[in-house]
């Protein structure tokens, strides 16, 4: 795997993990606008967690082929 494919995976991940904050912005505030209870605003936090470990996930397997494949 070249240098650009790292880079490229690193900035997809990036891009997850602003994608998820600012979901996470969102829902918090359609939750409130909507005045949802706080077992489905959990759940949806449990979701957009579920995604920041998905991402950390990601963020090891990037880490782990860049010290398999340094030139």
């Amino acid at each position: 795997m070249s240098s650009d494919d790292h880079s490229r995976r690193g900035r997809r991940i990036a891009l997850f993990v602003a994608g998820l904050g600012l979901l996470w912005i969102a829902i918090i505030a359609i939750g409130s606008a909507l005045d949802l209870s706080q077992r489905v605003r959990a759940l949806l936090d449990l979701i957009v967690l579920a995604g920041f470990g998905w991402a950390i996930w990601m963020i090891y397997g990037l880490w782990r082929d860049r010290r398999e494949h340094e030139d």
